[in-house]
């Protein structure tokens, strides 16, 4: 598969968990999604540039849009 739709179709998955709160902690996403923790903070510093307000509330352990 082409690396640039890789790269959408990951965001896609991250933005419906996001839209859950059910994202889990960056070491469990990560785990989940098959990336590093690495790769997953570049695909969210990527959405957070794209103006996706994501921030990670601990005490819902999941990452959430600001409201």
């Amino acid at each position: 598969m082409n690396i640039i739709l890789q790269h959408i179709e990951l965001i896609e998955r991250i933005d419906g968990l996001i839209r859950r709160e059910a994202t889990g902690t960056p070491s469990k996403l990560s785990n989940r999604l098959g990336i590093s923790k690495t790769t997953l903070y570049r695909v969210i510093k990527t959405m957070k540039e794209l103006n996706a307000p994501i921030l990670y509330d601990a005490s819902l352990q999941s990452f959430v849009y600001e409201e």
